[in-house]
């Protein structure tokens, strides 16, 4: 867009720039529109709150909306058509997301210089095998990783070679489209087989080990429920499962698939 067109833009009430992307064609796809959403989130620039405020929707429209993965999937949503005007206006104007960068202001006192603890030294029980116990499921990692992201010290890039780092059998490059497209699944197991989900979980580990912190009610119980079969599977994705016709299949918080007896008539 040429300087002269963005002025003109940048010159227009709220009211004018609205009519005037009234009829612009949606070109970007859910997800695309999903990566921005994170983008903007992860910069700093604003909280999940403040957005959803921004583009007047509701908490749990934006969840759903976020918690979809496909270019199509979300479409219908409240959130797809707001969120795409809002940056669709940044661009106009000519405002951009800029990345977080590391810098000495935020960079905090520490060994890692990253304001976060250094968790140099610690080694966790099967971690030289790759293969620590996973008691956190996808959702509860994406959490973390979401609150992880929002640290003015911490940028994708830095965290995605922390995660990279907790692999010894081989040398891991994980690539931001990887983080992105586990963020974007919903489900205690969905993308459970994802580089990022084990990498992070052993991160975050690391980090709770360092800080000294207790485990959490939820990780006792998820211990409780997986720690007969050594943790969450992380080989193996859970798409079907066997059961009789007729009868229905749910899955708790805990990753824990429960069978209904079919009806009887």
């Amino acid at each position: 867009m040429s300087k002269r067109k963005s002025n003109q833009y940048l010159a227009m009430n709220e009211d004018d720039l609205n009519h005037e992307i009234e009829n612009m064609p949606m070109k970007d796809s859910c997800d695309t529109v999903r990566r921005k959403i994170r983008a903007l989130i992860d910069s700093g620039e604003m909280r999940v709150g403040e957005f959803q405020k921004a583009i007047n929707v509701t908490s749990n429209a934006y969840s759903m909306f976020m918690g979809q993965n496909g270019p199509y999937k979300g479409s219908g949503s409240s959130v797809y058509p707001a969120a795409w005007a809002f940056f669709k206006k940044r661009e106009l104007r000519g405002v951009k997301t800029i990345k977080k960068q590391r810098t000495a202001a935020n960079a905090g006192l520490r060994e890692g210089g990253d304001g976060l603890p250094s968790i140099n030294g610690i080694v966790l029980d099967g971690e030289m095998a790759d293969a620590v116990p996973v008691f956190d499921t996808c959702d509860e990692i994406r959490r973390k990783i979401n609150a992880h992201l929002q640290k003015p010290s911490v940028t994708s890039a830095s965290f995605l070679r922390d995660v990279a780092a907790q692999y010894h059998l081989s040398d891991r490059k994980i690539q931001s489209k990887q983080l992105n497209d586990f963020r974007s699944k919903k489900g205690p197991y969905a993308g459970n087989t994802s580089v990022v989900f084990y990498g992070a979980y052993v991160y975050f580990e690391k980090l709770r080990v360092k800080e000294g912190k207790p485990k959490s009610k939820m990780r006792l119980e998820m211990e409780s429920i997986h720690g007969a079969r050594g943790g969450m599977d992380v080989e193996r994705r859970k798409d079907w499962v066997t059961a009789p016709i007729g009868a229905s299949v749910s899955e708790d918080k805990f990753g824990r698939l429960h069978v209904s007896e079919p009806r009887r008539w």
